[in-house]
């Protein structure tokens, strides 16, 4: 009771003509290595063939997105990464801080890579990350620095690394990238914002490309989540619709980042969880 409160939205983006035509070549592929691939493919297109990998691979995978970053890329294409670098524009200029968590490391490698490029910014002064690699005096220097630097942009996180016991209390905007199959993972990401000493009213992005096999994948997590909170939270005062997303009009969605055009140009829908 004693924080400003919670947002928690999830916005279904519409998918470029050629992220499109990439995701149905990649529906034969079998369920696990289909949602490695479209994942990256639903940030931007030109990750098609870089493979979430780890070890030796990893560096290899690495080099191959510097390289494709610095021959240029046409940010417009890829309706994530687009919305994700028009949300950190409007938040420096708001003076806000963004939290970005995803399941896999690539994509927040590529993201990394392209603020340097596009907005010049630096590792360590303007963007800060947090993955299992990381050790306990690295991840301590990140959050407190993230948290009182007033360089401090965003704050890049391996959705599982960052679990219970982090406080990111300087940011006020977070955006799940993908759609995680444990809804608890999703919430315990979000309270790393939302949690005592937060200031500002937190605002959360849950990403899924609209039209794609994302989707089926947000039916899901969300089933889960319903029978979650039905399971716990229900009372005789209590109906169904307390625990359904509501649909919103993104004009009344009571978000000024939302309803700037350069963030609502490419959301095809709206929806607002109950908190």
């Amino acid at each position: 009771e004693e924080l400003p409160g919670l947002v928690d939205f999830t916005v279904f983006l519409n998918m470029s003509t050629e992220q499109e035509k990439i995701l149905r070549s990649l529906v034969r592929l079998d369920n696990f290595s289909r949602k490695t691939a479209c994942s990256a493919v639903y940030l931007h297109p030109c990750l098609k063939n870089i493979q979430n990998v780890e070890g030796k691979n990893r560096d290899i995978a690495v080099q191959k997105i510097d390289s494709i970053i610095k021959s240029g890329i046409d940010i417009k294409v890829g309706a994530k990464a687009k919305f994700i670098y028009n949300l950190l524009c409007l938040s420096e200029a708001a003076g806000e801080k963004v939290l970005v968590f995803s399941r896999y490391l690539n994509p927040l490698v590529f993201l990394e890579m392209l603020l340097i490029r596009m907005k010049g910014w630096k590792p360590e002064v303007h963007m800060f990350k947090l993955n299992g690699k990381s050790t306990q005096e690295q991840r301590d220097k990140a959050v407190e620095r993230f948290n009182h630097s007033a360089d401090a942009k965003v704050l890049f996180g391996s959705i599982k690394a960052c679990g219970e016991g982090i406080s990111l209390v300087g940011a006020s905007r977070v955006v799940i990238l993908e759609v995680q199959e444990n809804p608890s993972v999703t919430r315990q990401a979000i309270g790393r914002a939302f949690r005592p000493g937060q200031s500002r009213m937190v605002h959360c992005y849950r990403l899924v490309a609209a039209d794609s096999p994302e989707e089926e994948d947000h039916k899901t997590a969300s089933g889960k989540e319903w029978k979650s909170k039905m399971w716990f939270e229900w009372n005789e005062l209590c109906s169904n619709d307390d625990f359904e997303l509501a649909a919103v009009d993104i004009s009344e969605s009571g978000d000024r980042f939302l309803e700037h055009e350069a963030l609502r140009q490419d959301v095809k829908s709206l929806y607002r969880r109950y908190v």
